[in-house]
C-alpha cells in the first residue's frame, strides 16, 4: 500500500492567452490531483473485527475562462472518483460541470455572477469550498456584490428544484442532493484601513423542503442564521473569533434555537516556531420533543475544525443523537528550512450537553501533517491521526473504543504554471 501512495500526484497546468485587445483574455486550465488514504477509522470508529482499507482517489478538472473589460465567464468540468471505479471499457464515464458562472461588472463598485459557483466566506465555518473532498462544492445561484473602500456586500440568491415540472407544485426532493430548496444571505464585510483588523456579519434564510415526496405536497420549513466573525493580526499574533445563532424551523418542523462559538489565538514565536491554541462550541440537542438546540454549521468545511479524522459534521451522529460539540485544543507548528514544515494539533473532544448515564466525554484526537516543497512546482504533504475514543463516542457515532482508530495519507502535487501572451 505504500509503496503505492508513493506514486500519487497531483498535476496542473495554466495556459493563458492574450488577444491583440490587451482587455480581452482567455484561460486554460487543467487539473489532476490524486490522495491515496489508509482509513482504520476514519469518519466513523471502526468495531474491533473491522479490517482497515486503502484507495487512491482523484479529481480530474478542465476549467476554461474568459475575461473583457466588466465581462467574466468560467466553466470547469470534473471527473472525480477512485481508482479502478470505472470499468477499463466504459460508455457511460461520469464527467460533470462544477463551475459554469458568469459575471458581470456594472460599474467599479457593483457587480453581478450568476450560475454553478464556489460559496467560501470568512474562515468557512457556515459556506466552504470544501476543496480537501475530491469533488468540492457547489452552489447553483445568483450573487449580487458591492465593494469599495475597504467594504464588501454580496446578497446571494438561490431556488432549487429536481427538474423542469409542468405541473405539481414545487416539491423539492433534497433525499439525493441534501441541499435546500431555496436560500438568501446577505454578507458584509469590512477591512479597517490603519488596523489588521477584519470583521464581517452573515445572514442566512434557509428554505428546506418538509413536504411528502409520494404526494408532491410541498411544505418548506425556514431556518436563520445571524452571526459575526472577527479577524484581528497585529505583529506575530494572528486573533480570531466567530458567532452564529440558529432559530425559525428545521425540516422536521420542530422550532430551532441553537448557537456556535470559537475563538482561536497563534503565535509566531520566531521564523521556525509557532503555537495555537483555540476552542470551539457548537450547542446539542438531548431531547427528541421541543426546541431543537442542536446547532447545523450547514455548509461549511469542516474539515479545517473538528479534527482532521472528520469524525463531525463531516459524518452523522446515530441513534438519534446530536449532543453537540465541545472542542478544545492546542497545536505547534515548525518550519525546518524555507522548503519544509510540519505541524502537530491536538483536540480534546466532549459533547455539548449531558447525554443520560453517559459521560461527556468523547476522548482524543492527535494530527500530524508534513509539508515538503521539494523544487518548484513540486511538493510532497503527507498527515497521520490518531483517535482515542470513550464509551461515550461508540454510543453516539458508532465502533468500538478499545479499537486502534488511526488515519493516513498521502500525496505528491506537482503543479507547473504556464503563461504564453
Amino acid at each position: 500500500m505504500l509503496i503505492a501512495f508513493l506514486f500519487i500526484g497531483n498535476v496542473s497546468i495554466s495556459y493563458a492567452q492574450e488577444e491583440n485587445n490587451e482587455k480581452d483574455k482567455f484561460f486554460v486550465s487543467a487539473q489532476i490531483r490524486t490522495r491515496g488514504e489508509y482509513r482504520n477509522g476514519a469518519l466513523y470508529p471502526r468495531n474491533e473485527s473491522d479490517l482497515p482499507s486503502g484507495f487512491i482517489n482523484e479529481r480530474a478538472r478542465l476549467s476554461l475562462g474568459y475575461e473583457r473589460q466588466r465581462l467574466s465567464l468560467k466553466f470547469s468540468a470534473q471527473h472525480v472518483g477512485v481508482w479502478g471505479q470505472d470499468a477499463l471499457v466504459d460508455k457511460n464515464g461520469r464527467f460533470i460541470l462544477n463551475e459554469a458562472w458568469a459575471a458581470f461588472e456594472f460599474n467599479d463598485y457593483w457587480f453581478m455572477q450568476l450560475g454553478r459557483q464556489a460559496l467560501s466566506y470568512d474562515d468557512e465555518r457556515i459556506l466552504g469550498g470544501l476543496d480537501w473532498n475530491v469533488a468540492g462544492r457547489y452552489h447553483d445561484a445568483l450573487k449580487i456584490g458591492y465593494r469599495k473602500n475597504g467594504h464588501q456586500l454580496h446578497g446571494i440568491f438561490a431556488f432549487n428544484q429536481n427538474d423542469e415540472n409542468v405541473i405539481g407544485g414545487t416539491f423539492y426532493d433534497s433525499s439525493k442532493t441534501k441541499l435546500y430548496k431555496n436560500m438568501q444571505t446577505l454578507w458584509y464585510h469590512y477591512d479597517f484601513a490603519s488596523t489588521p483588523l477584519q470583521f464581517s456579519i452573515m445572514a442566512m434564510n434557509l428554505g428546506q423542503e418538509g413536504g411528502d415526496a409520494e404526494s408532491r405536497k410541498s411544505d418548506t420549513q425556514y431556518m436563520q442564521t445571524f452571526g459575526t466573525y472577527i479577524k484581528y493580526a497585529p505583529g506575530q499574533w494572528n486573533l480570531s473569533g466567530a458567532f452564529y445563532y440558529q432559530f425559525g424551523k428545521n425540516v422536521s418542523s420542530r422550532s430551532v434555537s441553537a448557537f456556535m462559538g470559537s475563538a482561536r489565538a497563534s503565535y509566531n514565536i520566531n521564523k521556525s516556531w509557532s503555537v495555537n491554541v483555540g476552542t470551539d462550541y457548537l450547542s446539542g440537542n438531548d431531547k427528541s420533543d421541543g426546541t431543537y438546540k442542536a446547532f447545523n454549521p450547514l455548509y461549511g468545511t469542516h474539515h479545517k475544525f473538528y479534527g482532521a479524522m472528520d469524525y463531525f459534521y463531516a459524518s452523522d451522529f446515530i441513534g438519534g443523537y446530536n449532543p453537540g460539540l465541545s472542542d478544545t485544543q492546542i497545536g505547534v507548528g515548525y518550519k525546518v528550512s524555507s522548503s519544509v514544515s510540519m505541524g502537530m494539533n491536538y483536540h480534546y473532544f466532549a459533547t455539548a450537553v449531558k447525554l443520560e448515564n453517559l459521560e461527556r466525554s468523547l476522548g482524543s484526537e492527535i494530527d500530524y501533517q508534513l509539508d515538503w516543497k521539494i523544487m518548484k512546482d513540486v511538493s510532497l504533504s503527507l498527515g497521520y491521526s490518531v483517535m482515542f475514543g470513550t464509551s461515550t463516542m461508540d454510543i453516539v457515532k458508532g465502533g468500538n473504543h478499545n479499537s486502534w482508530q488511526d488515519w493516513g495519507w498521502i500525496s505528491l502535487n506537482i503543479n507547473p504554471q504556464i503563461f504564453c501572451k
